[in-house]
């Protein structure tokens, strides 16, 4: 069985991947993740995603890696990682009341055949109205300031939202565990096996 590599140094993703009970390891990759001109969400995180697997396979020739990437589309235009409280304020009071798209990319590269299989999974937060005030409490309670769209759904960011509509609640934490399933198993690599291959 090829080792298991998850490129990303989110412990949430981390956190995600163990649900599986498959012995992996991280390794964060690093590569410009700068939009292209023009290029639209969707096309981004499948991109980005690719280009982690890919960069993390130039020093791991025999592996499965898993890529991932996540952004949030309010009105068509991207939702980033926050940074700073203030910017933060700013993206929960455009997305009180609204509906978010959270689209993540998800990429499984077998650095030895080169298989390369990828996707975007999307997930949709409907928000609640919320005073400035319910906004400021919430800030200082999770200080979500590098998790896009402000906020984390794995705490008190739930309490933001009126509706959650989508495939896989745990792709809007950052990685789609239904469809990564499928994506191991196309590599022959069955989580429901004792023996692990399919």
């Amino acid at each position: 069985m090829y080792p298991l590599i998850l490129g990303s140094s989110s412990v949430y993703r981390v956190e995600l991947l163990r649900k599986l009970n498959l012995p992996f390891r991280t390794v964060s990759p690093n590569i410009d993740e700068a939009p292209l001109q023009n290029e639209v969400p969707a096309d981004l995180v499948k991109r980005l995603a690719e280009q982690k697997a890919i960069a993390i396979a130039l020093s791991h020739p025999k592996a499965l890696i898993i890529g991932s990437d996540q952004v949030a589309v309010l009105h068509g235009d991207i939702l980033g990682k926050p940074g700073t409280h203030e910017a933060a304020t700013e993206q929960l009071q455009a997305a009180s009341g609204q509906t978010v798209l959270f689209l993540t990319g998800l990429a499984l590269f077998n650095s030895e055949t080169q298989r390369m299989q990828s996707l975007v999974e999307p997930f949709e937060v409907t928000f609640k109205n919320l005073s400035d005030k319910q906004i400021q409490f919430y800030l200082e309670k999770e200080e979500p300031y590098q998790c896009a769209g402000s906020f984390k759904s794995e705490g008190l960011g739930i309490s933001l939202f009126d509706k959650l509509q989508g495939n896989d609640p745990n792709s809007l934490i950052g990685l789609p565990l239904i469809e990564l399933i499928s994506l191991l198993n196309n590599e022959g690599l069955d989580v429901l096996q004792p023996s692990r291959t399919s």
